[in-house]
């Protein structure tokens, strides 16, 4: 229990590495000094060690091969650059985190490690850290998270022909359902760089690749070198289904051999290289469908939820004296969608309502009526008509082909905003003292 803890704790840290205000520097002996000057702010030594300290004791639980300590620093400072540029931004923006978002947010870390929140925060403290600055990050986990939604996720449409020629092109392809576990390793080139650094950027990754091959373990050689937001990772992007793949490797990663690396690829970026980790078959979707009734009495300023839970109590009591559920769903429900035909919903598929109606749904037997419950929507009464399994692979495959699709696009817009960010920003590196 205590080492399971303790990875995710350190894995929250590690996501956290944010709170770079937040860190008392009285609670280390290191020596400090500047190291960079980012905008009009300062990172110190000791925030730098005390991340990479992190970074270390994360890595070892990994059995990941540690790089050389500047390499690794070195990777360390640029990270918390980049989170600095962004909370830099998210402030000038006016993005805050409410505190009832940050409770919630810290109660569901604690619950997944089933402990309660007096628990939790023992646990933190007895690992060496404050709750104060625990909930710092966390709040600025948050912001970034917010930050990145706002100026890059929420402006990231999937149309329905890119949904219809991304399968299309999946079949013309022959390509089987298959996912990818991959690794990887990017030696970015600077926009507008010069042909002299571009050769050596290729150069580096060719030295790269050849060390690969002669058996350098990938993961450590990702960590030391990897420009990519996952170097700290060991460059892992876990598996990927296949249209996850990043479009540069999208061709190429089908013909590739579990354990094979790739040469360097580039791209706008810089130069890539790759290792097939493993590969599985993934097969068609089977899901348990629902049909449902259910009478709908929302809440507002007239209507509190003692008198929305109240009617729906005598009504069930009605139902259950044999009057009809869909003319009693007709005549009083204020679900527009659904009342004009009974309250039906016909079928369902998992994750198609909200978790709370799901919740009852899912444990209520069939023909059976429900305790009236709450939703964001207001209070329900339902009762279950059927069950059926039902292949649902290609809505299956369109949901996926969407999620692929804003992924991937995702990913790409994130990593080139990420250095417009960092071009636009005064950035001095320190010489170490």
């Amino acid at each position: 229990m205590k080492s399971s803890l303790t990875t995710y704790f350190i894995t929250v840290l590690l996501l956290l590495n944010y709170g770079i205000n937040s860190i008392a520097l009285a609670e280390t002996e290191t020596i400090d000094y500047i190291v960079a000057i980012v905008n009009d702010e300062v990172i110190v030594n000791s925030v730098l060690q005390q991340e990479t300290r992190l970074i270390v004791e994360d890595l070892r639980r990994q059995n990941i091969e540690l790089p050389p300590r500047p390499e690794l620093e070195k990777q360390v400072l640029d990270q918390l650059i980049t989170t600095t540029i962004q909370l830099q931004l998210a402030q000038r923006l006016g993005l805050t985190v409410e505190d009832n978002i940050l409770n919630e947010a810290i109660r569901n870390v604690a619950a997944q490690n089933k402990m309660d929140l007096a628990e939790f925060r023992r646990f933190i403290e007895t690992e060496g850290y404050t709750y104060e600055r625990y909930r710092d990050n966390v709040r600025n986990q948050l912001m970034i998270s917010r930050l990145q939604q706002r100026q890059v996720t929420n402006r990231i449409n999937v149309t329905a022909p890119e949904i219809d020629n991304f399968l299309i092109n999946q079949a013309q392809a022959g390509k089987s359902k298959t996912d990818y576990h991959l690794l990887h390793i990017l030696i970015e080139v600077p926009e507008a760089a010069s042909p002299e650094i571009i050769a050596q950027k290729q150069q580096q990754a060719e030295a790269i690749f050849k060390q690969l091959q002669e058996g350098a373990d990938f993961k450590a050689t990702a960590v030391a070198v990897s420009n990519s937001p996952k170097a700290l990772e060991g460059g892992d992007l876990g598996w990927l289904q296949d249209h996850e793949v990043p479009s540069l490797f999208q061709d190429l990663v089908p013909q590739m051999k579990t354990g094979e690396i790739s040469k360097p690829l580039r791209n706008a970026s810089g130069f890539h290289l790759i290792k097939l980790v493993d590969q599985r078959q993934t097969g068609k979707t089977v899901v348990t469908q629902t049909k449902v009734r259910h009478i709908l009495i929302k809440t507002n300023e007239l209507v509190s939820d003692f008198e929305a839970q109240s009617r729906l109590e005598r009504l069930q009591a009605r139902l259950e004296q044999g009057e009809d559920f869909g003319e009693l769903a007709k005549a009083n429900s204020e679900d527009a969608g659904s009342a004009a035909n009974g309250g039906l919903l016909e079928w369902v598929n998992p994750g198609d309502l909200t978790p709370e109606f799901e919740e009852v749904m899912n444990k209520l037997a069939e023909s059976k009526i429900s305790d009236p419950f709450k939703s964001r929507y207001g209070w329900h009464l339902l009762t279950v008509l059927a069950h059926r399994q039902h292949d649902n692979t290609d809505q299956a495959l369109r949901t996926n082909a969407a999620k692929q699709i804003q992924k991937r696009k995702v990913e790409e817009e994130l990593q080139s905003w990420l250095r417009q960010l960092r071009d636009e920003s005064y950035i001095e590196i320190k010489s170490s003292q």
